[in-house]
């Protein structure tokens, strides 16, 4: 079993609901709270799992906003568990979950300094870091139906944009969306190998159009001066 995400790219609106409910149910969940600085004051900040980054891609008028959820990726090949000198990052054998043991961890770093996709980040307050664990308490959770045993993220998404399941199933969505939508890893080229998987935006239609005659835009100009004058 390989546990992982498929983030839309097309249909994520950067609303970071994913954020805060991830933030929401981590801190009541295995790895404790997360702390914040100053959350309600001018320049808030404090330890998150899942960050939403913006970026303008292409040129106008082509270009186009595209909104990049980012976590743990969950590699196969993880840096942050091969430099961590007493063991507390470490990868399940049984669904790939990559998670920190907040009992060893000492707080040193190393595995941020080595996570190339900052993944990872040292909670001030408990002196140890924290990461996403894919809400690996919520989703084996037998006590909550079935639909509802996915991570937070996943199931607060207003588009549907991010997608759980198993890459080691041909027959999971994940897997057939990455099929079939061309889905890539992030900086393969490293060789992490990383599970979580990104479906690039669509290009998008091209729409033609069209200058009203100065005629015609002077008629309708009148028409709603006049309906707004009534």
């Amino acid at each position: 079993m390989k546990l992982g995400l498929v983030v839309d790219l097309d249909t994520c609106v950067g609303c970071h609901g994913c954020a805060t409910a991830c933030k929401q149910w981590n801190t009541s969940g295995t790895i404790g709270p997360l702390s914040d600085k100053d959350p309600y004051g001018r320049d808030p900040s404090g330890t998150w799992l899942n960050r939403v980054r913006t970026y303008e891609v292409g040129d106008t008028p082509n270009s186009k906003t595209v909104h990049m959820p980012m976590s743990c990726m969950h590699c196969e090949d993880a840096a942050c568990v091969t430099v961590c000198p007493t063991g507390a990052s470490y990868k399940r054998k049984e669904d790939g979950i990559v998670l920190v043991d907040q009992d060893k961890c000492m707080g040193c770093n190393l595995c941020s300094w080595a996570c190339p996709y900052g993944a990872r980040e040292l909670d001030p307050q408990e002196g140890t870091m924290k990461k996403c664990t894919l809400c690996v308490d919520r989703i084996y959770d037998e006590k909550l139906p079935e639909a509802e045993r996915q991570p937070a993220c996943v199931l607060t998404c207003p588009t549907s944009s991010r997608v759980f399941g198993d890459f080691d199933d041909p027959d999971s969505e994940v897997s057939r969306l990455t099929r079939e939508r061309s889905g890539q890893q992030l900086m393969p080229e490293l060789g992490y190998n990383p599970v979580n998987t990104y479906l690039p935006p669509r290009n998008k239609k091209v729409v033609e159009t069209y200058q009203l005659k100065p005629s015609l835009g002077a008629t309708l100009k009148q028409w709603v001066n006049k309906v707004i004058t009534r």
